[in-house]
């Protein structure tokens, strides 16, 4: 695994759980809004990349005291290996929470059975994803990870970043009724100053985060 970063210990990441949270190196996605810019590139120095070992110890030495460990980044599922750095992870009786862009399915398939929990981005209408991805994306491949993630019976979100230069009420509605029916989706808001596009670092506020909804058969109209 590529480790590009490690938060020790947080209480807002992994929902009811303290945890700590793994950064993984590498992203296939370039979202101007992204805060984590230094996390994108594959190819870091491997001295400015945390050792497996470093982060196992640290923990073996908290079993406990965390509650979940959070893998991040970065993409996770670009890793290719991250089922056995899940499993040893379970292996220490740790709860997991993935977080994903969605854009690679059948890695999500392979490592669903070895989660507790997923957070999903979903960055835009499905037409106008590259947008906001800052690539070309395949939307089949978002779409097979939301049907993926909704028939799985792991607990799981979507998320949406409501960056309002790049998106605007009717989008939020488009990316709102892709949310399946019993999957909870909340809208978080933008942060302007780490923003890799420089020109976001001085946009305006970000649009009304939406609070958390869970769907139900009843509420399907309202997309």
């Amino acid at each position: 695994m590529k480790i590009g970063g490690l938060m020790p210990l947080s209480l807002s990441d992994f929902p009811g759980r303290v945890a700590a949270v793994i950064f993984t190196q590498g992203c296939n996605f370039r979202c101007p809004f992204c805060h984590n810019g230094n996390l994108i590139p594959m190819d870091r120095e491997p001295g400015d990349l945390l050792r497996e070992e470093e982060i196992f110890s640290l923990l073996a030495a908290r079993c406990g005291k965390l509650g979940g460990v959070v893998i991040s980044g970065g993409e996770p599922t670009l890793q290719p290996d991250l089922p056995d750095f899940l499993l040893a992870l379970k292996e220490l009786g740790y709860a997991i929470k993935l977080d994903t862009n969605g854009s690679r399915p059948e890695v999500l398939a392979r490592v669903l059975p070895l989660v507790d929990y997923v957070a999903m981005d979903l960055k835009a209408p499905l037409p106008c994803y590259a947008r906001l991805a800052g690539v070309a994306v395949a939307p089949k491949k978002i779409r097979q990870s939301i049907e993926l993630l909704a028939a799985s019976g792991v607990e799981h979100e979507f998320r949406t970043t409501a960056v309002e230069p790049l998106l605007d009420q009717r989008d939020l509605d488009e990316i709102f009724a892709l949310v399946p029916v019993g999957s909870k989706y909340r809208v978080q808001p933008f942060r302007p100053e780490n923003a890799l596009a420089e020109w976001l670092r001085t946009a305006a506020p970000a649009l009304q985060p939406r609070p958390v909804q869970v769907l139900t058969g009843e509420s399907t109209d309202e997309h």
